[in-house]
């Protein structure tokens, strides 16, 4: 994976002290999560590079996004991409673990919506890196710490949007209705039309309601796109 920055559209990211580089899953929650009910806070959680929140900035008119990354490369890099951003003035970024913060926070400030796009290998398997296995091992931030800490900084009409792989989906579910969270919608995400669904986003609300669920296919064959896929990320993607 390249160390050079990525240049989307209207911003760009250095990559390089980041364990986790720029991939699919970040843009796809960033350009999927809905807007309608036009936050004023956003929070996102373990923000590695910065990249959703910069996407949230430049698709929303929200005043106030802050972020939150643990590992201190990863927290400097962020700063910086917020910084050299066209909206660094609206992003804020955090040093410090999940749990810190929700304790910090949780009788300070509410967030119309919370998103995060987190760790979730569960395999025993390690790389040895500490860095990159922090970033993407689900014992750093389990799925249960995330959910419930969501759910005491959530606004009370406020969506907390997440991608997990589909194998998590329905533990997600239970876990949130212990929290009084729900899903509103659900899209699940496949490479092709013949491969198993890989990913689920999920939006939760506080209102029990029945979801929207649908599927997005990200390609008809390798590198050739579906019309769905570059809709929902032609904002951000330069050759799209």
């Amino acid at each position: 994976m390249s160390n050079k920055p990525f240049k989307f559209k209207q911003f760009s990211i250095d990559q390089d002290r980041c364990a986790m580089k720029i991939g699919t899953d970040g843009v796809l929650l960033g350009a999927w999560s809905s807007l309608e009910h036009h936050p004023e806070s956003i929070l996102d959680i373990g923000t590695g590079t910065g990249l959703i929140a910069l996407m949230l900035a430049q698709r929303s008119d929200a005043e106030l996004i802050d972020a939150l990354e643990i590992e201190e490369n990863a927290y400097e890099q962020a700063v910086e991409n917020f910084e050299k951003s066209d909206w660094g003035d609206r992003l804020f970024c955090y040093h410090a673990g999940f749990d810190e913060f929700v304790e910090e926070m949780q009788d300070e400030e509410e967030y119309d919506l919370i998103i995060s796009n987190p760790p979730f290998y569960s395999e025993d398997y390690k790389s040895g890196i500490e860095n990159r296995d922090q970033a993407r091992f689900a014992d750093a931030l389990p799925l249960e710490e995330l959910i419930k800490g969501a759910s005491l900084l959530l606004s009370e009409k406020g969506h907390f949007d997440i991608i997990i792989p589909f194998t998590e989906e329905t533990k997600g579910i239970e876990l949130a209705k212990k929290n009084r969270l729900f899903p509103v919608r659900i899209t699940r995400v496949k490479g092709t039309e013949n491969s198993p669904i890989k990913r689920s986003l999920i939006s939760f609300g506080f209102e029990n309601v029945e979801p929207e669920i649908d599927e997005l296919i990200l390609e008809i064959s390798r590198h050739n796109y579906t019309e769905d896929f570059k809709e929902l990320v032609k904002d951000f993607y330069l050759n799209l």
